[in-house]
């Protein structure tokens, strides 16, 4: 693809002046110079890239705060993969690498899978409103549009199999003005061609019975029953203990820190656990991918993160929410750059309102402040007034890793041959996660055949078995089960209804689990309206116990994540007594 040098440089100079230039290297777009601020830096990404752009832009405009960001310090170090020389070495256990690893153990390959974090899905993808896409908003031709379409189809077979519940509600785009109506038909052409089958044009009666929420100011809407909803880490949780289960090694806190390529070839990656000499790398490392490429000597794309943040709702606003559906003619509209967000009826019951879209130079800046929340939820509120801020029981905040050509990146590396890239993974990436998986998988099979094909893996399975969630089950199955492990029978978190029996279930499964966040994330105690102010403790108290620890070294989530400094002086006190009554019974 020829890249129009003159004409985007000519714009870079009448808007930034002679500070920025942008020059071809290697057949990739590569911009320099310096910019004001992080906005300045986004904006000349943006002018010289779109999501038309049929070339990579790599963008290395500085500005005066770059020098002041430290990077998080590595954990502690040990040498427990030194020596390692894996088929396959993974990056990233978010939704879109744990795919790729259940797809890879479809074959006899050596997997070693890290992850810089002390679980899996801690970024993006647990931190997204668990839609899964029809791809109203997508281009034809854009990798975005090829992997959404796939994977949607598949989510029905993938979530059934892992025991992960999925609802495919459909999507309602709702429009101001009865005149708009009439106009809604001559759309349905374009849907078709598109791929979207099914979509419906519905008047104000039709629309308010389906979404009695919907403000009445918004008289028509069009439905995309392709749409739905799941929990995107109970996925990511379930396709990685899938992989696991079936051969994979993953490797938590572990960090990737270097690379030695020569000729072109990745011949060793350095961890703070030691150095592997991997056959090939696979680089899903969210929004440290460019930093993986760069180690690769494979740069030839830039990410610049996008924060977003989203509100959960308590349950009972349930009832004024029953799919997923936005105001079209509203603040809550999208840009090119952002979907515009929505409302969302979660898997679990609750309701999401959100996100927002926000550049940031920071890629694991989950800061929530009390004016991203409103403004979050004002957007939102034109389509439905009846959603109240009181409702709110917790927000999150994500940060997505947006290429400038707002588009997937899955292909071979371009200057180093033993590499593949899973970049740039934004919304929908959730949606189109197992399609991805499956062409990362084709990919890496081909580079392996080129000296050892590997052989189908005759003992893979599929399935999974789900945590049972007691109070979901009818009365006779609850009741044969409590029978079976009382544990099931006593409840610790009241506002989830989850028994003693899930939470040490979520405790002993393939993929390793000892923070109260850990538990949360698999079976929601502290989920509910209480936010963990009454099972906290609880979960904490039987962590320790299962794992054999002390309440000090609970974490709440990963290195760093204390929740209990000391002892009280009255529990030192008791724990004394008990001592004394031990010595007590063992001296008489």
């Amino acid at each position: 693809m020829r890249i129009p040098l003159k004409k985007i440089n000519r714009a870079l100079k009448k808007r930034f002046g002679g500070r920025v230039q942008a020059v071809v290297e290697r057949g990739v777009l590569v911009l320099r110079g310096s910019a004001e601020d992080w906005d300045g830096v986004v904006a000349v990404g943006r002018l010289a890239a779109s999501p038309k752009s049929r070339w990579y832009t790599v963008n290395e405009v500085t500005w005066p705060g770059a020098a002041q960001r430290q990077p998080k310090p590595v954990p502690q170090t040990d040498e427990s993969l030194a020596g390692r020389a894996p088929d396959v070495l993974l990056i990233g256990a978010g939704v879109t690498g744990a795919a790729i690893a259940r797809e890879l153990m479809r074959w006899n390959v050596d997997l070693l899978w890290v992850e810089k974090e002390h679980d899996v899905a801690l970024h993006a993808s647990s931190r997204n409103d668990g839609m899964v896409h029809p791809g109203v908003d997508l281009h034809k031709g854009t990798a975005k549009y090829h992997y959404n379409r796939l994977g949607n189809r598949m989510y029905g077979g993938v979530c059934a199999a892992l025991g992960v519940p999925f609802r495919r509600t459909g999507q309602y785009l709702c429009f101001k003005g009865r005149a708009m109506r009439p106009l809604l038909y001559f759309t349905l052409p374009y849907w078709k061609w598109l791929g979207l089958s099914g979509v419906r044009v519905l008047g104000d009666k039709a629309l308010h019975a389906a979404e009695p929420g919907v403000d009445e100011a918004l008289h028509c809407g069009l439905f995309f029953p392709q749409a739905g909803i799941v929990c995107p880490y109970g996925l990511t949780i379930a396709m990685a203990e899938n992989a696991v289960q079936n051969g994979a090694h993953l490797s938590l806190d572990t960090c990737v820190t270097g690379m030695d390529v020569e000729n072109g070839r990745i011949l060793a990656v350095h961890t703070d656990r030691g150095t592997v000499r991997p056959r090939i790398v696979i680089n899903a490392a969210g929004v440290f991918c460019e930093d993986i490429a760069q180690m690769a000597q494979d740069h030839f794309f830039s990410i610049h993160p996008r924060k977003g943040t989203n509100a959960i709702l308590d349950k009972k606003a349930k009832r004024m929410v029953r799919t997923i559906y936005s105001g079209m003619g509203t603040t809550a509209t999208k840009t090119v750059h952002s979907k515009g967000g929505g409302i969302v009826s979660t898997v679990d019951g609750n309701v999401l309102v959100g996100p927002d879209a926000v550049e940031t130079p920071e890629k694991e800046d989950f800061s929530t402040s009390v004016q991203s929340v409103r403004a979050t939820f004002e957007k939102q509120r034109h389509a439905a007034p009846a959603l109240r801020e009181s409702d709110i029981i917790t927000y999150f905040t994500g940060v997505r890793a947006a290429t400038y050509e707002e588009d997937f990146i899955i292909r071979p590396g371009m200057f180093t041959e033993n590499i593949i890239h899973a970049a740039g993974i934004q919304s929908p990436g959730l949606t189109a996660a197992p399609a991805i998986a499956q062409e990362v998988a084709r990919l890496a099979y081909g580079q392996l055949s080129a000296t050892t094909p590997p052989a189908r893996n005759a003992a893979y399975d599929p399935t999974r078995r789900p945590i049972p969630h007691v109070a979901g089950l009818p009365d006779e199955a609850r009741a044969a089960l409590i029978r079976q492990n009382p544990d099931y029978g006593e409840i610790v978190c009241r506002c989830e209804e989850v028994s003693r029996g899930e939470i040490l279930d979520a405790l002993r499964r393939p993929v390793p689990c000892d923070t109260v966040d850990g538990v949360k994330r698999r079976v929601r105690p502290g989920m509910g309206r209480c936010q963990g102010g009454f099972c906290g403790p609880l979960v904490t108290a039987i962590i320790a116990e299962e794992k054999g620890i002390s309440l000090e070294q609970v974490r709440k989530s990963g290195a760093g994540g204390a929740q209990l400094l000391r002892p009280t002086k009255q529990r030192e006190q008791k724990r004394e007594r008990k001592e004394a009554q031990r010595m007590e019974r063992m001296t008489s």
